[in-house]
């Protein structure tokens, strides 16, 4: 990515965010060829790999605790959620189920000292409502928001930082964007990020 100062600093949920059309072409398996691996603070490639595919949560926080000023690695951040039930860790199958909401709530109010709660039934057109006593929102979309022009096969499933919006517009972050244009302050009509907007995310604040 080229060098850009944002209101906001941006992380993919991969540690070369590079990755994101790799990951969607081959899986998860693409990641172990993450040079950058180690800085998510995975103990091994293959525990990077399981998990990295799972924390575009994780990705939005650890962009939120930038914002203030705080570095931690992204491995660290869903640890720490899952011990307070934010994911369910399946070791039969290898499977990670999250991000779950309350508990990610309970996690960010007592680790960090957050605001945080969930909101649910949210119209696109309100979002800006919620940034007006929030710093942030984070949305549950469609994955394919990163390409706008085609049509979502569902809503949610994903989630991306919300860091302005107004009755036209919302501006946000995309941690599995696939180029620089869908990763960072990545801005949309309101009526575009509706055809991806679950309607349902995160309100957070320092």
């Amino acid at each position: 990515m080229n060098p850009v100062k944002l209101d906001v600093p941006y992380f993919s949920q991969w540690e070369t965010p590079e990755m994101t059309l790799p990951v969607l072409a081959e899986g998860a398996a693409a990641l172990h060829r993450d040079v950058r691996w180690q800085n998510s603070g995975a103990e091994t490639i293959e525990e990077y790999a399981r998990w990295a595919v799972n924390v575009c949560g994780m990705a939005c926080l650890k962009m939120i605790l930038a914002a203030r000023g705080e570095a931690h690695p992204i491995l660290s951040l869903a640890r720490a959620c899952t011990t307070y039930g934010g994911y369910i860790v399946n070791e039969a199958d290898a499977s990670i189920k999250g991000l779950i909401y309350a508990p990610f709530v309970t996690f960010v109010r007592e680790r960090f000292g957050l605001s945080a709660d969930v909101r649910t039934q949210v119209p696109s057109e309100g979002i800006a409502e919620i940034l007006s006593s929030h710093r942030f929102f984070i949305a549950s979309v469609s994955s394919s928001i990163r390409w706008p022009e085609r049509e979502p096969p569902g809503k949610g499933g994903h989630l991306v930082l919300v860091t302005a919006a107004d009755e036209g517009s919302v501006r946000f972050h995309n941690p599995s964007g696939h180029e620089r244009a869908t990763q960072a302050d990545v801005t949309l009509p309101l009526a575009t990020f509706d055809r991806f907007f679950a309607n349902r995310g995160i309100a957070v604040s320092f």
